[in-house]
C-alpha cells in the first residue's frame, strides 16, 4: 500500500502542535492591538514579478512559483513586504496615513532545511507605513521585544542587535567600494556569520578585488560602538537617526535589550535605512526576527513615495528557543466537563444534559457510543476534562447530580437545578 507523507520542508500540525500555535498567535495578536495595530492579510499567492522587481537574488532563488490556466507566472508569497507595499499604492490617497498594520500569513521559501528553519512557515510582520522619523523604528522595536517579553522571554534570552543600511554605505563608498557593488556586497555580508572565513574571504575577493578596500571593509565589519564611528567621521549622517533609536529605547525602559550591531545588514534588496534583527543570547539559533526601512517600494510599485518601515518574526524559530526556555503551554482541556451515565441506554438523556451545558457555555462532551463508566472515565481523561459529571443512578433519583474533580479526585453531590451555575464557578477562567 501506498503511504504519504508531507512535503519537504512543510508541517503537519496536530492538535498539540495547534495548541501551541494557536498560543503563540493569540500573544502576537494581544501585543499588536495594545500597541494600536491593525489587522490586514493579502493572497497566498501573487504575480511573480512582484518579487523580483525588489526583492533581490535570494528572495528569487527561494520562490516557489506556478503557471496558471491561462499562462500567467505567479509565485506562493516568500514574505509580506510586497504585498503591503501593493496594497498601500493600490489605495494610494485615499488611505489615511500612517498605517500601522499587522498580519500573521503562512509563507513559502524554497531554501536549504536546517534548524529553526522550514519551507513553510509563519510570520508575525508589522509595519507602520507614512513616517519618516525614526521614532517609527524604535516604536516597531519596542513592539517586537514586547512580543517576546509577553511569550516571557527576557534580557537575559534575546537582544535586538541595530544598524544602518545608510551608515554603512556612507561608509563603504568613502572606503571606494562602488555604488553598483553594494547590494552584492549585502547580500554577502548578511550570510557572513552562516559559511566558514575562508568562503567569505574568497567571495570578496571576487566582488572587490582591491586588496586596499577589502581589508578597509573589513575593518569596517570590526567595529564595535557608534562612537568609535563618530571619532572616525562624526558627520555621517545616519549617526543621527542611530542616536535616536538608542535615545528612544531608553525611554521605553528597554535599553537593556539593544546593543550596536555593525554586521547586521539584511539580505533583501529593498531596505534603505535602519536595520535589525532579534537575536537569542547563546546564538545557538538563527535570527529570531528581522526588520528595517524600506522607504522606496511603495513607489516601485506605482504609488506615492511613502516612508515605511517593518518586522517579521518566524513562528519556527521562536519556538525552538521557546522550547529550549521551557515556556511553551501545558496541555489544555479538550472539554470542562465531561458527562458520563451509568445507563448505556440513556443516550437521548445524556445529549440533553450536555447541550445544556453547552448552551450556558461550558465546554462538553460524552461517550458516543455505549460504554461502561471505566471507558467512559477513560475518554474524560484524553479529553483533559477538569470535572467529570455522573449522570443517572441513585442520585438523580433523588434529584441530584455527582462531580468529581479529575485533578484532586474530590466529590460533591449538587442539586439538579444548580448544576449549572456551580459547575461554572467551578471552572477556571478562560484567557
Amino acid at each position: 500500500m501506498q503511504t504519504f507523507v508531507p512535503p519537504k520542508g512543510t508541517r503537519d500540525c496536530y492538535p498539540d502542535d495547534m495548541i501551541i500555535r494557536d498560543y503563540i498567535f493569540n500573544s502576537w495578536e494581544k501585543t499588536c492591538k495594545r500597541y494600536g495595530f491593525e489587522k490586514y492579510d493579502a493572497p497566498i499567492f501573487e504575480y511573480m514579478q512582484l518579487y523580483t522587481h525588489k526583492s533581490g537574488e535570494e528572495i528569487e532563488k527561494q520562490l516557489y512559483t506556478l503557471v496558471d490556466k491561462s499562462g500567467r507566472q505567479l509565485a506562493l508569497r516568500p514574505e509580506m513586504t510586497p504585498s503591503i507595499a501593493r496594497m498601500i499604492a493600490t489605495k494610494g490617497p485615499s488611505l489615511k496615513l500612517p498605517v500601522r498594520w499587522y498580519s500573521i500569513p503562512r509563507l513559502f521559501r524554497y531554501e536549504k532545511m536546517q534548524r529553526g528553519r522550514t519551507r513553510e512557515f509563519f510570520q508575525l510582520n508589522m509595519d507602520i507605513l507614512g513616517i519618516s522619523q525614526p521614532t517609527a523604528d524604535a516604536e516597531l522595536m519596542a513592539l517586537s521585544i514586547d512580543t517576546m517579553r509577553d511569550l516571557g522571554l527576557t534580557s537575559q534570552d534575546f537582544s535586538i542587535h541595530i544598524s544602518s543600511r545608510t551608515l554603512l554605505e556612507e561608509l563603504f563608498l568613502f572606503s571606494g567600494v562602488k555604488t553598483e557593488k553594494l547590494p552584492m556586497l549585502y547580500s554577502l555580508l548578511d550570510k557572513q556569520h552562516k559559511m566558514p572565513e575562508s568562503d567569505f574571504n574568497t567571495i570578496l575577493s571576487e566582488y572587490i578585488p582591491e586588496k586596499d578596500i577589502q581589508n578597509t571593509i573589513k575593518k569596517i565589519l570590526g567595529i564595535t560602538s557608534i562612537d568609535e564611528i563618530r571619532s572616525i567621521n562624526s558627520s555621517l549622517k545616519a549617526l543621527a537617526d542611530l542616536d535616536t533609536v538608542f535615545s528612544l529605547l531608553e525611554n521605553y525602559g528597554l535599553s537593556d535589550f539593544a546593543e550596536f550591531d555593525i554586521g547586521i545588514v539584511r539580505g533583501l534588496a529593498y531596505y534603505t535605512g535602519i536595520v535589525w534583527e532579534l537575536i537569542d543570547k547563546n546564538r545557538s539559533l538563527r535570527s529570531i526576527a528581522g526588520g528595517g526601512r524600506y522607504n522606496q517600494l511603495v513607489k516601485l510599485y506605482g504609488g506615492m513615495d511613502t516612508p515605511a518601515v517593518g518586522l517579521a518574526i518566524g513562528d519556527v524559530v521562536l519556538t525552538e528557543l521557546l522550547t529550549e526556555k521551557g515556556l511553551l503551554p501545558k496541555m489544555t482541556p479538550r472539554s470542562d466537563v465531561f458527562v458520563i451515565t451509568f445507563d448505556k441506554k440513556s443516550h437521548d438523556h445524556t445529549v440533553k444534559i450536555a447541550q445544556k451545558l453547552r448552551n450556558s457555555g461550558i465546554n462538553c462532551e460524552f461517550a458516543l457510543k455505549p460504554m461502561g463508566i471505566g471507558k467512559q472515565m477513560k475518554q474524560a481523561d484524553a479529553a483533559r476534562a477538569g470535572i467529570v459529571l455522573f449522570i443517572g443512578g441513585e442520585e438523580e433519583q433523588e434529584g441530584k447530580f455527582k462531580i468529581r474533580n479529575m485533578k484532586t479526585g474530590e466529590e460533591k453531590i449538587l442539586e439538579k437545578k444548580d448544576v449549572t451555575t456551580v459547575l461554572k464557578n467551578l471552572l477556571p477562567p478562560r484567557s
